[in-house]
């Protein structure tokens, strides 16, 4: 008799509440091996608490996000995924906007500060402040400025949707991309395609 082949879809992998005949920290170590073949795009979420003092906005804060995604043309929202850890969510939740800073390729320095705890991340890099008062980074690819419309518990982070409320510019230059652990851009910038054929669910 032959054994089922370890595939995803095979009882012995991950189910409902966790794995059949593996631990935990397997589960973890697997789960994070395959969903780290889906490549995303790198993004700072920064937002200002409001100070109540003299000056309008309260220190900057921001992290570096790969789980940011676009979610509604109609209304515009997008979405991104705080640990229930982080330390800085709960600022960006008492402040009820952020912004969305996207990484261009060369920005791999950004993305390692923001990434970092305990690091003064603000004192490395220039910024200005969206319309909402959020930190817009220097030499971004582009941003999106949005108010907090609704947090959804999930597992061991919580689902952000944000009605965007400003938009930065357009950008031809290359994104930072992470990528099986580590960094990486595509060869080329690719051409935009608009009017032409794509799937009725893409943006």
């Amino acid at each position: 008799m032959t054994s089922a082949p370890d595939t995803v879809g095979s009882t012995d992998t991950v189910g409902s509440t966790g794995a059949v005949g593996a631990d935990a920290a397997d589960v973890s170590a697997r789960f994070r091996s395959v969903l780290g073949h889906f490549c995303t795009g790198v993004a700072i979420v920064t937002a200002c608490e409001d100070s109540g003092r003299a000056t309008q906005h309260g220190e900057p804060v921001g992290f570096a996000c790969q789980s940011f995604t676009a979610l509604s043309l109609d209304p515009p929202l997008v979405l991104f995924c705080p640990a229930r850890t982080s330390g800085t969510w709960p600022v960006i939740e008492r402040a009820g906007r952020f912004a969305v800073n996207v990484l261009a390729g060369e920005q791999q320095d950004v993305s390692a500060v923001f990434g970092s705890r305990g690091a003064d991340k603000f004192s490395s890099v220039s910024w200005t402040r969206a319309p909402s008062g959020s930190p817009l980074l220097d030499g971004v690819l582009t941003w999106v400025d949005c108010a907090v419309e609704t947090v959804h518990e999930a597992g061991d982070h919580y689902v952000v949707i944000g009605r965007v409320t400003a938009l930065g510019e357009s950008s031809a230059r290359r994104p930072l991309l992470f990528y099986r652990g580590g960094y990486t851009v595509t060869e080329a910038a690719p051409d935009a395609m608009p009017g032409g054929p794509r799937p009725d669910d893409w943006f």
